[in-house]
């Protein structure tokens, strides 16, 4: 455990940043009480990059799909609730 008063915080905040995200547990000392730092888990932290979709690929295959639909294909059509799961992701 690393406990540092407010000035030294302020004085070197990247470097207790840096503590606290290699997991060592940060005291910050003032006069109105003692402050832990803890990183916060966000989804922006993520290394990789999110997949872009390719809307145009989606809407040519599902108006293949449609296409073999009325052509007598009717295991490739989705039901309501997945074409909403599909639009939700």
């Amino acid at each position: 455990m690393t406990v540092v008063s407010t000035t030294d915080f302020r004085a070197n905040m990247t470097k207790f940043f840096a503590l606290a995200d290699s997991g060592e547990q940060v005291v910050v000392r003032s006069r109105q009480g003692s402050y832990s730092l803890k990183p916060v888990k966000t989804a922006a932290k993520k290394t990789a990059k999110p997949r872009r979709r390719n809307v145009t690929e989606e809407v040519c295959r599902g108006l293949k799909d449609f296409r073999s639909y009325l052509d007598g294909d009717k295991t490739k059509m989705l039901t309501w609730e997945e074409m909403m799961h599909e639009l939700r992701d």
